[in-house]
């Protein structure tokens, strides 16, 4: 028979505690801790529309990857927010709280280059994956960092602003372009980009005028445009203000074709820029309009079920936020798979190791390698326009 003595019942308790701790660090407890995923963006001002898109297509992906069990051995994503408000210090703080406070795996950059551009050196110095769904600037992803841990699935200022020379002059004829640009990094980015590429055709821009972020007149800047000759407009800003360059133009009587970068789709452009914005050609790296493939009617399928205010493509704007931040998590999930853990580096060196991905943009085939860390290219990009308040490819009548 078992005597239980005081020195029994201190073993026993010692055992217990011994098989808790065991059980408390095993990787099957350790399986339950969520992976989670970092979105620094405007959620709040103009392009507060465009911030919630990003969340949208993040969630929708990040709610198919925990249906199916999650990654590494059971964990399930979770998305952790913070508003940039679309100033670069409050950025680098939000980012700052995202590495340091909420561990994150991966950060997801949001709408503003200056923003992302302030937050790159940060993920390079920390060794943090980035992964850029909207802001175009060239220096993002070519940012001079060995190793570099900024990825994007998004345009980027160096092949849009050659698309924007070429649909200029298919669309247009265009021979004179006269660039009317933000006055900040995003305006520089695309300055050289735009001068770049008419460069290569032998040609110069009729005039090059800035403006800044908060400007509600810029008749003068295009006076001096006009004066010039162009018979294009370059245009290269956020919602605001380049609704101010439509209200402008219009103050001015002067109807001349504006090819723009994708900044009016972010926000309130139509509300604000009046009837004239459906004139301005935008790119875009997606739409939900016409025939869609399997992962699009699936994607689709799938925010009309969660939001319940999207009955139908019109409700999804805009769409490339959307687009851009569901590739942009699967394949973030994906590079995360390959490493086999929430490493930075390993992370980094999973997204080499993705081999092919049925995307919602196009199929990915080895989107990235160690010189190349923008998954989409020219070709990838489509022309839209505003049509009764909705982001429609150029010609359709949908």
């Amino acid at each position: 028979m078992l005597r239980f003595t005081r020195r029994n019942a201190i073993a026993t308790a010692l055992a217990a505690c011994a098989a808790g701790a065991a059980t408390l660090f095993s990787p099957l407890a350790l399986a339950a801790d969520p992976i989670k995923i970092g979105l620094v963006t405007a959620l709040s001002g103009q392009s507060a529309q465009a911030g919630e898109a990003l969340t949208r297509g993040i969630t929708i992906a990040i709610d198919e990857i925990n249906a199916k069990g999650g990654l590494l051995g059971g964990r399930k994503l979770e998305l952790v927010r913070r508003d940039d408000e679309g100033n670069p210090a409050k950025g680098v703080v939000a980012a700052r709280e995202l590495i340091f406070k909420e561990k994150v795996a991966v950060i997801f950059g949001g709408l503003d280059t200056p923003v992302s551009m302030a937050i790159v050196p940060i993920i390079n110095q920390e060794k943090m994956p980035f992964m850029g769904p909207w802001a175009a600037g060239t220096g993002v992803t070519k940012n001079g960092a060995n190793p570099n841990y900024a990825f994007r699935v998004s345009a980027v200022d160096e092949l849009v602003d050659k698309a924007m020379l070429n649909y200029a002059q298919k669309t247009f004829k265009a021979s004179k372009a006269g660039l009317i640009l933000v006055n900040n990094p995003w305006g520089e980015s695309n300055e050289k980009g735009i001068v770049a590429a008419l460069a290569e055709k032998g040609m110069k821009p009729a005039g090059i005028e800035k403006f800044e972020a908060n400007d509600v007149d810029i008749v003068p800047q295009l006076t001096r445009l006009k004066a010039a000759g162009a018979d294009t407009l370059f245009l290269v800003g956020n919602v605001g203000p380049s609704a101010q360059v439509v209200k402008s133009l219009d103050r001015m009587g002067w109807k001349v074709p504006v090819v723009s970068h994708w900044g009016p789709a972010g926000g309130r452009f139509t509300e604000l820029a009046g009837p004239n914005a459906k004139n301005v050609h935008f790119v875009q790296t997606y739409s939900f309009f016409g025939k869609l493939s399997p992962t699009g009617e699936k994607v689709v399928s799938e925010l009309k079920a969660k939001y319940p205010a999207i009955k139908g493509p019109d409700d999804i704007t805009p769409a490339v936020g959307v687009a851009n931040a569901y590739d942009g998590m699967q394949l973030a999930a994906l590079a995360i798979a390959k490493a086999g853990s929430t490493n930075g580096d390993a992370i980094r060196e999973g997204f080499y190791k993705i081999e092919r991905y049925e995307g919602l943009i196009k199929t990915y085939v080895k989107p990235f390698s160690p010189t190349v860390h923008d998954a989409l290219q020219s070709d990838d990009y489509v022309w839209a326009q505003f049509i009764d308040n909705r982001i429609l490819p150029v010609g359709s009548t949908q």
